[in-house]
């Protein structure tokens, strides 16, 4: 009796952990592998062409991030490089990526009951992503995306081997990094702007780029290359179906 018990509540516990749960599934679109990393939840992942990554976030989950990271070589003990979004030298990432990285941020079970998500360059750009709701239910609960040649149009001042940096890691200061106090959009930021108007392009870009959903009831996807590409982010044309692009 005492086992069936102890299964019984196991199976309560799992019951709620599934159901207290966000599911993000993260798909590698591009010609090439991509090292997907996610913090604080799931760590690290290798992505071939075509491969999906599948995250239990738990409700409550914020400051949390997803990004793509290239070229990387790892040891059979996870340890290694790359070239964009290291994390400290491992393939499991508990710390944020080395810029340049294209991010998806999100907060899940927040202020009124909703998931507040994004897709950040404040980092920089290395990858284009896609950052949807599985089941979008409008208003600001709607897919978004950054797929534009950033790395390819990247200002020189910016450039930097597979990507393209930001420019408080370039520059500094608070024209830039908005450390102490607030700040506005400049030269640099509207570059990233102009060219993805639902990204946060400089760290106060907050009223056109946050997107809420509803909690406990959202699960979502993120996209690497999500309309295929043959460099690190040169679009070339849609996929043969939608099926593809999930």
């Amino acid at each position: 009796m005492a086992y069936l018990r102890s299964s019984f509540v196991f199976f309560l516990l799992a019951f709620v952990t599934y159901t207290y749960a966000a599911t993000i599934e993260v798909r590698n679109n591009c010609p090439y592998t991509v090292w997907a990393a996610s913090t604080p939840i799931g760590g690290g992942r290798r992505l071939d062409r075509g491969q999906t990554w599948v995250i239990n976030a738990p409700r409550g989950t914020k400051m949390a991030r997803i990004w793509g990271r290239t070229n990387c070589n790892f040891d059979g003990a996870g340890r290694g490089s790359c070239q964009t979004g290291d994390c400290g030298g491992v393939l499991q990432c508990t710390g944020w990526g080395k810029p340049p990285n294209t991010l998806a941020e999100y907060a899940l079970d927040q202020f009124s009951n909703l998931d507040f998500w994004d897709i950040s360059l404040v980092d920089g750009f290395n990858i284009p992503m896609t950052f949807a709701p599985t089941n979008p239910s409008g208003g600001k609960c709607h897919a978004i995306h950054c797929t534009a040649n950033i790395n390819g149009e990247c200002p020189g001042s910016l450039r930097v081997p597979g990507g393209c940096n930001n420019p408080c890691t370039t520059f500094g200061g608070q024209q830039y990094c908005c450390t102490q106090g607030p700040c506005g959009p400049t030269d640099l930021s509207r570059f990233f702007k102009q060219r993805c108007p639902d990204v946060y392009s400089y760290p106060q870009d907050d009223p056109t780029s946050t997107f809420t959903c509803p909690s406990g009831s959202t699960n979502y996807r993120v996209v690497f290359c999500p309309i295929g590409v043959t460099s690190p982010n040169f679009p070339l044309e849609m996929p043969a179906s939608d099926e593809e692009a999930k």
